[in-house]
Protein backbone atom coordinates (compact mmCIF):
# COMPACT_ATOMS: atom_id res chain seq x y z
CA UNK A 1 0.00 0.00 0.00
CA UNK A 2 1.11 4.07 -0.39
CA UNK A 3 1.06 4.77 2.98
CA UNK A 4 1.03 8.63 3.73
CA UNK A 5 3.07 9.44 6.39
CA UNK A 6 3.75 12.61 9.33
CA UNK A 7 6.39 12.90 10.91
CA UNK A 8 9.04 11.56 9.18
CA UNK A 9 11.54 13.78 10.40
CA UNK A 10 10.74 13.06 13.71
CA UNK A 11 10.95 10.52 16.38
CA UNK A 12 8.52 8.11 16.00
CA UNK A 13 7.64 9.03 12.62
CA UNK A 14 10.82 7.77 11.49
CA UNK A 15 10.66 4.96 12.89
CA UNK A 16 7.03 4.09 11.23
CA UNK A 17 8.68 4.67 7.85
CA UNK A 18 11.50 2.19 8.51
CA UNK A 19 8.62 -0.26 9.78
CA UNK A 20 6.40 0.64 6.60
CA UNK A 21 9.31 -0.22 4.56
CA UNK A 22 10.25 -3.43 5.82
CA UNK A 23 6.58 -5.16 5.66
CA UNK A 24 6.94 -3.94 1.80
CA UNK A 25 4.66 -0.66 2.24
CA UNK A 26 5.29 2.62 0.01
CA UNK A 27 5.85 5.13 2.69
CA UNK A 28 4.99 8.90 0.79
CA UNK A 29 6.22 11.41 3.73
CA UNK A 30 5.19 14.81 4.00
CA UNK A 31 7.88 16.83 5.48
CA UNK A 32 8.77 20.57 5.07
CA UNK A 33 12.74 19.93 4.83
CA UNK A 34 13.30 16.95 2.59
CA UNK A 35 17.39 17.34 3.20
CA UNK A 36 16.40 16.82 7.29
CA UNK A 37 14.17 14.05 6.78
CA UNK A 38 16.29 12.01 4.46
CA UNK A 39 19.16 12.41 7.52
CA UNK A 40 17.17 11.48 9.80
CA UNK A 41 15.80 8.65 7.84
CA UNK A 42 19.28 7.93 6.65
CA UNK A 43 20.86 7.50 10.72
CA UNK A 44 18.13 4.47 10.99
CA UNK A 45 19.83 2.66 7.73
CA UNK A 46 16.39 3.82 5.58
CA UNK A 47 17.06 3.72 1.30
CA UNK A 48 15.43 7.17 1.24
CA UNK A 49 15.06 6.59 -2.08
CA UNK A 50 12.26 4.38 -1.37
CA UNK A 51 10.44 7.30 0.29
CA UNK A 52 8.56 9.18 -1.70
CA UNK A 53 8.99 12.44 -0.22
CA UNK A 54 6.43 15.57 -1.04
CA UNK A 55 7.57 19.01 0.78
CA UNK A 56 4.56 20.56 2.43
CA UNK A 57 3.47 21.89 5.76
CA UNK A 58 0.60 19.59 7.95
CA UNK A 59 -0.91 23.23 8.17
CA UNK A 60 -1.03 23.43 4.84
CA UNK A 61 -4.66 22.09 3.63
CA UNK A 62 -4.12 21.95 -0.36
CA UNK A 63 -0.24 20.97 -0.19
CA UNK A 64 -1.57 17.97 2.74
CA UNK A 65 -4.65 17.21 -0.08
CA UNK A 66 -2.77 16.68 -3.20
CA UNK A 67 -0.11 14.67 -0.88
CA UNK A 68 -2.91 12.08 0.11
CA UNK A 69 -4.19 11.96 -3.80
CA UNK A 70 -3.06 8.02 -4.48
CA UNK A 71 -2.72 6.94 -0.98
CA UNK A 72 -4.56 4.21 0.29
CA UNK A 73 -3.62 4.53 3.86
CA UNK A 74 -2.10 6.94 6.16
CA UNK A 75 -0.28 7.86 9.37
CA UNK A 76 -0.46 10.96 11.19
CA UNK A 77 2.68 11.11 13.41
CA UNK A 78 3.56 15.18 13.57
CA UNK A 79 2.81 17.13 16.81
CA UNK A 80 4.38 20.05 18.50
CA UNK A 81 5.30 18.47 21.47
CA UNK A 82 5.37 20.83 24.47
CA UNK A 83 4.47 18.65 27.52
CA UNK A 84 7.22 21.12 29.33
CA UNK A 85 5.92 24.18 28.46
CA UNK A 86 7.72 24.61 24.89
CA UNK A 87 6.48 25.70 21.55
CA UNK A 88 3.72 28.58 19.82
CA UNK A 89 0.69 28.08 19.26
CA UNK A 90 0.16 24.69 19.99
CA UNK A 91 -3.23 24.43 19.97
CA UNK A 92 -3.60 25.61 16.44
CA UNK A 93 -0.46 23.63 15.52
CA UNK A 94 -1.41 20.36 16.54
CA UNK A 95 -5.48 20.80 15.60
CA UNK A 96 -5.13 22.34 12.69
CA UNK A 97 -2.96 19.73 11.68
CA UNK A 98 -4.95 16.72 12.26
CA UNK A 99 -8.25 18.20 10.87
CA UNK A 100 -5.73 18.44 7.41
CA UNK A 101 -4.18 14.71 7.90
CA UNK A 102 -7.01 12.48 9.31
CA UNK A 103 -10.22 14.49 8.13
CA UNK A 104 -8.45 14.94 4.73
CA UNK A 105 -7.35 11.35 4.48
CA UNK A 106 -11.30 10.33 5.66
CA UNK A 107 -12.81 12.47 3.44
CA UNK A 108 -10.85 10.72 0.56
CA UNK A 109 -12.11 7.11 1.69
CA UNK A 110 -7.96 6.37 2.65
CA UNK A 111 -8.74 2.99 5.01
CA UNK A 112 -7.08 2.70 7.76
CA UNK A 113 -6.32 6.44 8.87
CA UNK A 114 -4.16 5.69 12.16
CA UNK A 115 -3.62 9.02 14.60
CA UNK A 116 -1.20 8.75 16.63
CA UNK A 117 -2.16 10.43 20.20
CA UNK A 118 -0.46 10.09 23.72
CA UNK A 119 -1.30 8.20 26.96
CA UNK A 120 -1.32 11.62 28.57
CA UNK A 121 -5.09 12.23 27.30
CA UNK A 122 -6.19 10.72 30.27
CA UNK A 123 -4.13 11.73 33.37
CA UNK A 124 -5.25 11.85 35.88
CA UNK A 125 -7.18 8.46 35.43
CA UNK A 126 -10.12 7.54 36.98
CA UNK A 127 -9.04 3.76 37.70
CA UNK A 128 -5.66 2.28 38.74
CA UNK A 129 -5.13 1.01 35.32
CA UNK A 130 -5.66 3.03 32.24
CA UNK A 131 -7.56 1.60 29.68
CA UNK A 132 -9.27 3.50 26.27
CA UNK A 133 -12.24 4.03 28.08
CA UNK A 134 -11.62 6.24 30.71
CA UNK A 135 -12.17 10.05 30.94
CA UNK A 136 -10.29 12.51 29.00
CA UNK A 137 -8.07 14.92 30.83
CA UNK A 138 -8.61 18.75 31.38
CA UNK A 139 -5.26 19.98 30.64
CA UNK A 140 -3.87 23.78 31.51
CA UNK A 141 -1.04 23.88 29.17
CA UNK A 142 -1.09 24.49 25.22
CA UNK A 143 0.59 21.07 24.43
CA UNK A 144 -2.55 19.14 27.03
CA UNK A 145 -5.17 21.43 25.40
CA UNK A 146 -3.95 20.86 21.67
CA UNK A 147 -4.02 17.10 22.31
CA UNK A 148 -7.40 16.86 24.09
CA UNK A 149 -9.03 18.78 21.20
CA UNK A 150 -7.48 16.70 18.37
CA UNK A 151 -8.28 13.82 20.56
CA UNK A 152 -11.79 14.99 20.55
CA UNK A 153 -12.19 16.00 16.91
CA UNK A 154 -10.68 12.54 16.02
CA UNK A 155 -13.04 10.61 18.14
CA UNK A 156 -16.22 12.52 16.10
CA UNK A 157 -14.89 10.77 12.78
CA UNK A 158 -14.64 7.59 14.64
CA UNK A 159 -18.43 7.87 15.73
CA UNK A 160 -19.36 8.77 12.09
CA UNK A 161 -17.84 5.51 11.66
CA UNK A 162 -15.10 6.33 9.99
CA UNK A 163 -12.30 3.94 9.84
CA UNK A 164 -9.71 5.80 12.21
CA UNK A 165 -7.35 4.02 14.81
CA UNK A 166 -5.90 6.29 17.77
CA UNK A 167 -2.83 4.84 19.08
CA UNK A 168 -1.57 5.98 22.90
CA UNK A 169 1.66 5.64 23.69
CA UNK A 170 3.52 6.56 27.01
CA UNK A 171 7.03 7.96 26.79
CA UNK A 172 8.56 7.19 23.82
CA UNK A 173 12.66 6.20 24.65
CA UNK A 174 15.38 4.81 22.23
CA UNK A 175 18.50 6.08 20.06
CA UNK A 176 18.39 8.77 17.03
CA UNK A 177 15.72 11.20 18.72
CA UNK A 178 16.16 13.48 15.97
CA UNK A 179 15.61 16.85 18.59
CA UNK A 180 15.31 15.84 22.36
CA UNK A 181 11.97 16.16 24.46
CA UNK A 182 10.03 14.47 26.50
CA UNK A 183 10.87 11.04 28.28
CA UNK A 184 14.78 11.04 26.49
CA UNK A 185 15.55 14.92 27.50
CA UNK A 186 13.90 14.13 30.92
CA UNK A 187 17.07 11.25 31.24
CA UNK A 188 19.83 13.65 30.67
CA UNK A 189 18.21 15.94 33.19
CA UNK A 190 17.75 13.38 35.48
CA UNK A 191 20.68 11.37 35.42
CA UNK A 192 23.29 14.69 34.46
CA UNK A 193 21.66 16.64 37.56
CA UNK A 194 18.87 15.59 39.88
CA UNK A 195 16.78 12.36 39.77
CA UNK A 196 13.70 13.61 41.87
CA UNK A 197 11.51 11.16 43.27
CA UNK A 198 7.67 12.01 43.73
CA UNK A 199 4.94 9.54 43.95
CA UNK A 200 3.30 8.00 40.87
CA UNK A 201 5.75 6.62 37.76
CA UNK A 202 6.71 6.72 34.32
CA UNK A 203 5.73 4.49 31.67
CA UNK A 204 8.28 3.72 28.94
CA UNK A 205 7.72 2.45 25.28
CA UNK A 206 10.38 1.41 22.62
CA UNK A 207 10.33 3.82 19.39
CA UNK A 208 11.85 0.65 17.41
CA UNK A 209 8.11 -1.32 19.34
CA UNK A 210 5.85 2.05 18.54
CA UNK A 211 7.26 2.44 14.38
CA UNK A 212 6.28 -1.43 14.10
CA UNK A 213 2.81 -1.16 15.76
CA UNK A 214 2.20 1.73 13.57
CA UNK A 215 2.86 -0.55 10.41
CA UNK A 216 1.08 -3.20 11.91
CA UNK A 217 -1.96 -0.97 12.24
CA UNK A 218 -1.96 -0.85 8.18
CA UNK A 219 -4.40 -3.10 7.76
CA UNK A 220 -8.07 -1.85 6.28
CA UNK A 221 -11.43 -3.05 6.85
CA UNK A 222 -11.22 -2.86 10.45
CA UNK A 223 -13.34 0.02 11.27
CA UNK A 224 -12.65 2.39 14.08
CA UNK A 225 -10.04 1.77 16.97
CA UNK A 226 -8.57 2.70 20.09
CA UNK A 227 -5.34 1.25 21.26
CA UNK A 228 -3.04 1.91 24.68
CA UNK A 229 0.89 1.58 23.99
CA UNK A 230 1.97 2.65 26.87
CA UNK A 231 4.75 0.05 27.38
CA UNK A 232 6.57 -0.80 30.65
CA UNK A 233 5.48 0.96 33.92
CA UNK A 234 7.91 1.92 37.11
CA UNK A 235 7.88 3.69 39.82
CA UNK A 236 10.33 6.84 39.50
CA UNK A 237 12.46 4.78 42.07
CA UNK A 238 12.71 1.60 40.01
CA UNK A 239 13.38 3.64 37.30
CA UNK A 240 16.35 4.93 38.51
CA UNK A 241 17.30 1.69 40.37
CA UNK A 242 17.45 0.19 36.71
CA UNK A 243 19.62 3.14 35.33
CA UNK A 244 22.03 2.94 37.98
CA UNK A 245 22.05 -0.94 37.10
CA UNK A 246 22.67 -0.31 33.56
CA UNK A 247 25.16 2.44 33.61
CA UNK A 248 26.82 0.78 36.78
CA UNK A 249 26.40 5.31 38.37
CA UNK A 250 24.40 5.89 41.51
CA UNK A 251 22.62 8.97 40.16
CA UNK A 252 22.04 11.92 42.71
CA UNK A 253 18.04 11.34 44.50
CA UNK A 254 16.31 13.35 46.14
CA UNK A 255 12.65 12.41 47.89
CA UNK A 256 9.77 15.29 46.12
CA UNK A 257 6.17 15.19 47.70
CA UNK A 258 3.24 15.13 44.82
CA UNK A 259 2.01 18.62 46.64
CA UNK A 260 5.60 19.95 46.34
CA UNK A 261 5.86 19.42 42.64
CA UNK A 262 2.28 20.05 41.90
CA UNK A 263 3.08 23.55 43.27
CA UNK A 264 6.28 23.98 42.08
CA UNK A 265 4.68 23.57 38.40
CA UNK A 266 1.68 25.67 39.05
CA UNK A 267 4.31 28.73 40.16
CA UNK A 268 6.30 28.41 37.18
CA UNK A 269 3.16 28.12 35.09
CA UNK A 270 2.55 31.50 36.26
CA UNK A 271 5.93 32.74 36.31
CA UNK A 272 6.05 32.10 32.13
CA UNK A 273 2.35 33.95 31.83
CA UNK A 274 5.08 36.98 33.25
CA UNK A 275 8.15 36.35 31.30
CA UNK A 276 8.81 33.66 28.66
CA UNK A 277 11.56 31.16 29.67
CA UNK A 278 12.58 27.52 29.41
CA UNK A 279 12.54 24.85 32.46
CA UNK A 280 11.10 21.30 32.00
CA UNK A 281 8.27 21.44 34.13
CA UNK A 282 4.68 22.58 34.06
CA UNK A 283 1.59 21.71 36.63
CA UNK A 284 0.57 19.02 33.89
CA UNK A 285 4.02 17.70 33.82
CA UNK A 286 3.86 17.76 37.18
CA UNK A 287 0.34 15.68 37.74
CA UNK A 288 1.35 13.17 35.10
CA UNK A 289 5.00 12.09 36.68
CA UNK A 290 2.81 12.33 39.91
CA UNK A 291 -0.99 10.37 38.52
CA UNK A 292 0.26 8.32 36.05
CA UNK A 293 -0.70 4.51 36.45
CA UNK A 294 -0.15 1.84 34.61
CA UNK A 295 -2.12 1.27 30.99
CA UNK A 296 -3.97 -1.95 29.17
CA UNK A 297 -1.80 -2.49 26.64
CA UNK A 298 -2.81 -6.26 25.97
CA UNK A 299 -5.61 -5.71 23.66
CA UNK A 300 -3.42 -3.46 21.55
CA UNK A 301 -0.50 -6.35 21.70
CA UNK A 302 -2.82 -9.31 20.82
CA UNK A 303 -4.28 -7.71 18.03
CA UNK A 304 -0.73 -6.65 16.14
CA UNK A 305 0.61 -9.73 17.50
CA UNK A 306 3.64 -7.68 19.41
CA UNK A 307 5.49 -8.41 22.00
CA UNK A 308 7.29 -5.19 23.79
CA UNK A 309 10.72 -5.44 23.86
CA UNK A 310 12.51 -5.86 27.18
CA UNK A 311 12.79 -2.01 29.08
CA UNK A 312 16.21 -3.40 29.86
CA UNK A 313 17.28 -3.39 25.99
CA UNK A 314 15.01 -0.25 25.81
CA UNK A 315 16.93 1.63 27.95
CA UNK A 316 20.31 0.85 27.54
CA UNK A 317 19.81 1.77 24.01
CA UNK A 318 18.73 5.00 24.61
CA UNK A 319 21.23 5.81 26.99
CA UNK A 320 23.86 4.26 24.77
CA UNK A 321 22.83 6.56 22.43
CA UNK A 322 22.99 9.24 24.78
CA UNK A 323 26.31 9.37 25.77
CA UNK A 324 27.49 8.61 21.67
CA UNK A 325 25.75 11.47 20.71
CA UNK A 326 27.29 13.58 23.21
CA UNK A 327 24.00 14.90 24.65
CA UNK A 328 24.88 12.86 28.36
CA UNK A 329 28.05 12.96 29.84
CA UNK A 330 30.00 9.90 29.31
CA UNK A 331 30.70 9.25 33.14
CA UNK A 332 26.98 9.75 33.57
CA UNK A 333 26.48 6.73 30.94
CA UNK A 334 29.45 5.13 33.15
CA UNK A 335 29.61 1.17 31.03
CA UNK A 336 27.22 2.37 28.53
CA UNK A 337 29.32 5.42 27.57
CA UNK A 338 31.45 4.99 23.83
CA UNK A 339 34.89 3.36 24.21
CA UNK A 340 38.08 6.29 23.51
CA UNK A 341 39.97 4.75 20.43
CA UNK A 342 43.39 3.59 20.98
CA UNK A 343 45.52 5.87 19.24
Amino acid sequence: MRVFVTGASGFVGSYAVAALLAAGHTPRALVRDPARAARVLAALGVDTGRVDMVTGDMLDEAAVGEALDGCQAAIHAAASVGVTGAGGDLVEINVGGTRNVVGGAVRRGLDPVVHVSTVAVFVPPRDPVITVDGPLASPRTGYGRSKVAAERYVRGLQDEGAPVTIVYPGGVCGPCQPVLDSLMEGLVGALGKMWPLPPGGVSVIDVRDLGEALARAVVPGQGPRRWLLGGHYLTWREYADLCDALTGVKCRRLRVPGTALLAMGALLDAAKRVRDFRYPLTRDAAEFMTRLVPTDDRPALEALGLGLRPIEETLSDGLRWLAEAGHLDPRKAGRLAPVAEER
